[in-house]
């Protein structure tokens, strides 16, 4: 299989594991948001310590907390995670999975404003163009909620300014999850072991809902290892473009599998972000190609 094929498989499969996230964390209920998300960092860690054991690549990893900055950075990673962990998984456990998928189609219009305040950046036009057009759907869709999609701006905005450090510190994926969840470890073993003393815990009350919160670190992990696969095998449109099939496959779900409640003001928000992407997609095409012909001339 060529080198493209192969990244094409692993960001497919990556994204489409992401996007069918809303049918794995129901089936761990009764458990709620916050002892699902301490279960999956607790996880998640043990995954990423077995793996680059493994890999003889825990040492260097432990080795980067002793850099300051580094390390302040990855605690602010770990928080904005802890936030978009939570709110994800609550709203799609509670009945907002239509407006947690658009938290995701928004999210590249948050980076690119972040690119701009933070980092100085120019927008192109076709940018501009798509900025202002998602930025009357989010209109639409507030006057329709009748409060602003409070959802679908927390994972965003935790997202982007998660995906805005992880750029800055430049550590593999695997590593950075490893250490993040390490710094939450502490207060979301304690949550747990709280919760198992209390007797309110849903761990080890039945086998397939202990399996299912075991597994919440592998759920997490491996969808992270194959999008990081990609990366290094695909070109940044391929990849920009094939971030929209995780909210697709959310938003699916959510219409069609948990009957969310759609009305025709809501479709017309809806519609207007796609018409924003679309604009935006072309952009992120021609500016590649563009790039292209020059390392070509």
């Amino acid at each position: 299989m060529s080198k493209n094929k192969l990244g094409l498989v692993f960001g497919l499969s990556a994204y489409g594991l992401w996007g069918l996230f809303p049918l794995y964390w129901p089936l761990l209920e009764p458990a709620d948001a916050l002892e699902i998300v301490s279960h999956r960092a607790v996880w998640t860690l043990v995954f990423c310590i077995i793996i680059l054991a493994i890999t003889k690549a825990l040492k260097s990893t432990v080795t980067t907390l002793k850099r300051p900055q580094v390390a302040l950075k990855l605690f602010a990673a770990s928080f904005l995670i802890s936030v978009n962990w939570l709110v994800y998984i609550w709203a799609t456990n509670n009945g907002h999975v239509v407006e947690a998928s658009l938290g995701y189609y928004i999210n590249p219009l948050i980076i690119i404003a972040f690119g701009v305040l933070l980092l100085k950046e120019k927008m192109r036009v076709l940018q501009w163009v798509a900025v202002g057009i998602a930025s009357l759907g989010v209109l639409v869709l507030t006057i329709d909620y009748g409060r602003l999609p409070w959802v679908a701006l927390a994972l965003a905005i935790s997202w982007g300014s998660y995906g805005l450090i992880k750029k800055q510190l430049g550590l593999g994926a695997l590593e950075g999850l490893a250490i993040e969840t390490g710094i939450s470890f502490i207060p979301y073993a304690a949550y747990l072991i709280y919760l198992g003393n209390q007797g309110t815990g849903q761990f080890g009350h039945s086998p397939g809902l202990t399996f299912l919160l075991i597994s919440a670190g592998a759920i997490t992990a491996i969808p992270l290892l194959l999008f990081n696969g990609s990366t290094t095998r695909l070109p940044l449109s391929t990849i920009g473009l094939l971030q929209y099939i995780t909210p697709t496959l959310q938003f699916s779900i959510g219409v069609w599998v948990r009957h969310e409640d759609m009305p025709p003001a809501r479709w017309a928000g809806f519609l207007i972000i796609w018409v924003a992407l679309i604009t935006l997609g072309t952009d992120l095409v021609r500016s590649s190609r563009a790039v292209d012909n020059r390392i070509t001339q």
